[in-house]
């Protein structure tokens, strides 16, 4: 199910990540959802969900990491 606001998001995504990475989170979910729509697209037996998070926990490390308190801190300025 694609999500319309941050507030919608699960709180794995919400009590971890920043704002910013949230947004990005669910953008690249909601895309990777559609995109995804035909298991044939698909690798293995994962569904539609799990790979649109698969996608979304990608996207955000992609510009952000975890530093050494394990906190999410965007990697460029």
């Amino acid at each position: 199910m694609p999500y319309s606001r941050n507030d919608d998001l699960p709180d794995q995504v919400t009590d971890n990540l920043p704002q910013r990475a949230q947004k990005i989170y669910r953008k690249a979910f909601n895309s990777a959802y559609e995109q995804y729509d035909s298991p044939d697209d698909r690798r293995g037996e994962s569904g539609r969900e799990e790979t649109a998070h698969r996608v979304a926990w990608s996207a955000v490390k992609k510009e952000y990491s975890k530093d050494e308190n394990g906190d999410w801190k965007r990697d460029r300025d």
